[in-house]
């Protein structure tokens, strides 16, 4: 399967929380599976023009996503339709689409957990045949592997490549190198010198650096992977392993050594919807802490809801002291798009996707929304924004883990480090929580 994490908030595509699975859901689960026997796609074609469908999730592409629709059919004389009802309202837009077999011919790939009823169901192309060609190339390495879905993967889902990216993501610091004293061509080599350097830049006392509590299952894995090989983070994942392993106990640790030397903000971590976009808008808008774990999209936030500041960069999380491995970044595919093998126009959907993955159109989605791009022409070119450049370095050593976290998980992780920064529970009860929250997955 793809993915190394979980999903975040649904504020917005890039942090968006799991699908939870509630008896309703399920409903909807077992709905789509039986109504993906039949075909489907609203695309329509009355005036004997060939019409195509895009269904997107993401308003960050939005407008980068209708120049290139523009753009295609003045190329090739077919029409594209873009729908775009935003981050929110998209996955019931597309249950509700998949339930009354009028699928569009293309939409936006989401997280693997909300995206596996539709993969199971058949509503979407294996496009791995297609990948070991010529096609696949102009992805860099590891990406298509992060949207691989391998055999007897823990969401059920078929093996199988069921979506394409434009955007990958990798998730770090970022950080104002005034509010820090982090000088971004020397970058802090240990976590003990990250943790200094944010310490002695306090200067209210009130903490330096802020994570939003549906991102600590993206942080705890970056801690983790000091100590654990992607194969020991994925067989925990699907509960072949303990969460008790000492890996797990030191990562946890790391968030505990954090708020003991007075680094977080406030002492405690943001929590409920809408945690991640609160976070953003300390850093971005009101400049209230120096230093953030998020995502390279987050780099995208910054530039529509604060064009004028820009005197931030990116890292990765330094190593611990003590670490076994070097320390990978944890990260998604990013934007992209899945095509509906049951649409009328199934083999132009294809076609249409192919030529938005290629370098040019990249570039479009790349300068436009500030995402960093899958081609490695684009990557290699020296045109990333420099607010990138330490996502992008830390996209070339992310995890690769076949497995997923489960919603109970992924819970029990958003509210231990919760728990844990405050006080109220200790690494163990933490760790205790996790392995019955994963007996329960």
């Amino acid at each position: 399967m793809r993915r190394n994490t979980t999903p975040r908030p649904a504020t917005r595509p890039t942090h968006r929380r799991p699908l939870v699975w509630t008896a309703g859901s399920l409903t909807v689960a077992v709905s789509l599976l039986l109504q993906g026997c039949g075909s489907g796609s609203d695309s329509g074609s009355d005036d004997g023009r060939t019409k195509l469908t895009f269904l997107n999730q993401s308003r960050g592409q939005e407008a980068a996503l209708n120049q290139l629709a523009k753009q295609y059919t003045k190329k090739t004389g077919i029409a594209i339709t873009v729908d775009s009802p935003g981050p929110s309202d998209y996955l019931a837009k597309l249950q509700a689409k998949a339930q009354s077999r009028s699928m569009p011919d293309v939409y936006s790939s989401f997280d693997a957990v909300d995206m596996a009823p539709f993969y199971k169901a058949g509503w979407a192309m294996d496009l791995q045949p297609e990948l070991k060609g010529a096609w696949g190339d102009e992805f860099a390495p590891g990406v298509i592997k992060m949207s691989t879905f391998t055999k007897d993967n823990n969401l059920g889902v078929p093996a199988g490549v069921y979506s394409v990216h434009w955007e990958t993501q990798a998730y770090g610091l970022i950080i104002d190198p005034k509010a820090t004293g982090i000088d971004p061509k020397t970058p802090p080599k240990t976590m003990d010198d990250l943790i200094a350097a944010l310490k002695a830049s306090n200067k209210d006392g009130k903490g330096n650096f802020l994570v939003a509590a549906s991102l600590t299952p993206n942080l705890i894995p970056a801690f983790a992977s000091n100590w654990l090989t992607d194969e020991q983070i994925s067989a925990t994942y699907a509960g072949k392993e303990s969460w008790k392993e000492d890996g797990w106990r030191k990562a946890f640790q790391l968030l505990v050594d954090m708020k003991k030397a007075g680094v977080i903000a406030n002492g405690s971590l943001p929590g409920g919807n809408g945690d991640n976009p609160a976070v953003e808008t300390s850093f971005f808008n009101k400049h209230e802490v120096g230093a953030i774990f998020d995502s390279s999209a987050g780099v995208s936030v910054g530039k529509r809801t604060a064009p004028d500041y820009t005197d931030y960069s990116s890292m990765s999380v330094p190593a611990a002291a003590d670490a076994k491995h070097p320390p990978r970044s944890t990260g998604v595919p990013g934007k992209g798009a899945v095509v509906n093998p049951r649409g009328e126009h199934a083999k132009e959907a294809l076609a249409f996707v192919k030529w938005l993955t290629e370098p040019a159109q990249q570039k479009v989605f790349s300068e436009q929304a500030l995402i960093l791009p899958t081609s490695p022409e684009l990557l290699a070119g020296g045109s990333i924004p420099s607010q990138l450049t330490g996502f992008a370095e830390a996209s070339k050593t992310r995890q690769i883990v076949p497995n997923s976290v489960t919603t109970d998980v992924y819970t029990a992780i958003v509210r231990g480090t919760q728990s844990l920064v405050l006080g109220e529970k200790t690494v163990d009860q933490v760790l205790d929580d996790l392995e019955s929250a994963q007996g329960r997955s």
